[in-house]
């Protein structure tokens, strides 16, 4: 598998992006080892506009190098769910065939990313608590209420910021698919 220079680029802007958008200083504690951080709409977008692997690269990376600069030591089961949230979203255009492409985003599309974000959060950052529950032995009661404040306030938050993004990106698109028409 190659990577082409803009893929490379990507990943490494949204990575940044990430990972400096989840230090804590830009979050929001919730609970023990849990902040709601604004940095997932961005894990978010960069998964709906440009696919899966993108999206797990840029939650794995990002994610550790949020790890790494927050200085509490890299958790690598949750690098690996923000992969994992990263990836499950990365399908939405492969779902809605492409539908935001071409300048579409209905109330079904938002549905789908909306879910798509629920469904990451609950399977990426469930395989974290899992892990963490086994390789660190965390209480299990811990790590499943960090798992359900997350992924409530990651879903809510991703299909906030996403909605009015998401929309702008449509709108733009659209515009330019309609010069593209006219041809």
């Amino acid at each position: 598998m190659t990577l082409s220079a803009k893929t490379v680029v990507l990943i490494a802007i949204g990575a940044a992006l990430y990972g400096i958008g989840g230090l804590p200083m830009f979050g929001i504690p919730v609970f023990a080892n849990t902040t709601l951080k604004p940095a997932m709409a961005v894990l978010a977008l960069f998964g709906v506009l440009f696919g899966p692997l993108v999206g797990f690269l840029v939650g794995f990376i990002g994610h550790w190098v949020t790890d790494l600069f927050a200085g509490w030591g890299v958790w690598l089961t949750w690098v690996l769910g923000s992969g994992i949230v990263g990836l499950l979203i990365g399908l939405y255009p492969k779902i809605t065939q492409d539908r935001l492409e071409k300048g579409k985003f209905n109330k079904l599309d938002f549905t789908l990313f909306v879910f798509l974000a629920f469904l990451g959060n609950v399977i990426g950052y469930g395989c974290s608590a899992y892990l963490d529950s086994v390789l660190y032995a965390e209480p299990f009661v811990k790590v499943m209420a960090q798992l359900s404040i997350i992924a409530a306030g990651n879903t809510l938050l991703i299909a906030i910021v996403g909605h009015f993004i998401l929309t702008a990106v449509a709108k733009r698109k659209q515009q330019s698919y309609n010069l593209k028409e006219a041809d």
